[in-house]
């Protein structure tokens, strides 16, 4: 049950992951700046993942951050995420 919870939690942080590099292959020409950090470990007593991502488009702007936790009590994580947009004129 632990390696089941334990990928689980690493299978979830993949789909964010894709999704962010998916959009940043696909931005358009003009202002463009993101960072990204991600962390993760996988150990006796658990295992989790951790990410940040900002960027900053054409379009707008967007934060994201979030974290994942499983052991044997359960799985835990939470997700925070903002932007905003722009029209150009």
């Amino acid at each position: 049950m632990r390696a089941l919870k334990r990928v689980v939690a690493v299978g979830a942080l993949t789909v964010p992951l894709v999704v962010g590099c998916a959009g940043l292959a696909s931005a358009q020409e003009g202002l463009d700046a993101s960072f990204g950090k991600g962390q993760f470990i996988a150990n006796e007593n658990g295992a989790g993942v951790a990410g940040t991502q900002s960027s900053v488009g054409p379009d707008g702007l967007s934060h994201a951050d979030f974290w994942i936790w499983a052991d044997e009590t359960g799985v835990y994580g939470s997700f925070t995420g903002a932007g905003a947009t722009w029209q150009q004129g």
